[in-house]
């Protein structure tokens, strides 16, 4: 028995490691681009876009990390565009908070959801 077969259950599932790496390689080249636009969006903010390249490279491999490792679920998982857009177009730019209140909030509005 293989490493995926016992971390997968790739059989009882009705798959393969071939159908599994080809679905994770077409998944992977999907969400790519929000590793460059994201920054983009971000970065009219005033926030540093290198950090922020590196932050939305880490949660997309963090999450999907827990999704495969711990739920044992095949699902990409990285920032919304649509909440980031959000954030930098109305919080940020039409409302006129500075990102790091801006930010603040949605660390709040976190900790009021996980609660």
């Amino acid at each position: 028995m293989s490493l995926f077969e016992r971390l997968f259950q790739l059989q009882q599932h009705g798959t393969t490691v071939r159908t599994e790496l080809l679905a994770g390689v077409t998944t992977f080249l999907t969400m790519s681009y929000i590793v460059f636009v994201n920054p983009e969006i971000l970065g009219t903010t005033g926030m540093d876009a290198g950090a922020v390249f590196v932050a939305t490279c880490l949660a997309a491999a963090l999450g999907s990390a827990v999704m495969a490792l711990a739920a044992n679920f095949p699902v990409g998982m990285a920032p919304g565009m649509g909440l980031n857009a959000f954030f930098a177009f109305t919080v940020v730019g039409a409302a006129g908070l500075p990102w790091q209140q801006a930010l603040g909030a949605v660390f709040i509005s976190g900790l009021v959801f996980l609660v």
